[in-house]
């Protein structure tokens, strides 16, 4: 999976992802954030390693007044919110750690 570069700045409706079938990772951040930009590359290198053909990756601008990380409670960036059916199963605020990110993925997109 390729990692996009920027974050959608597009207001997406909860719904929408409410209805998101299999499995998918909305990441909530800025294209100025410190923190979003040190995770970047985690984020990258995570899913490189994990050949789950249906997985989605969702980046999302997020800020104040955006109704859809206020749905989702987010406070910090970047948080990573992992679906399963629109669903949330576990969720990511500024990962450190590449395994971090694996364990969560593996929640929603078991390989096997």
């Amino acid at each position: 999976m390729q990692v996009t570069e920027k974050f959608n700045p597009a207001e997406l409706p909860r719904l929408d992802m409410d209805q998101l079938a299999g499995a998918s990772v909305i990441e909530f951040g800025t294209d100025w954030c410190a923190h979003c930009q040190a995770a970047e590359p985690l984020l990258a290198a995570a899913l490189a390693n994990y050949p789950h053909p249906h997985l989605r990756l969702l980046k999302v601008e997020d800020g104040k007044g955006r109704k859809l990380g206020r749905s989702y409670r987010v406070t910090l960036w970047p948080t990573l919110i992992f679906l399963n059916d629109g669903v949330e199963v576990t969720r990511l605020v500024r990962p450190t750690d590449i395994d971090d990110i694996a364990r969560a993925l593996a929640l929603v997109a078991p390989l096997s």
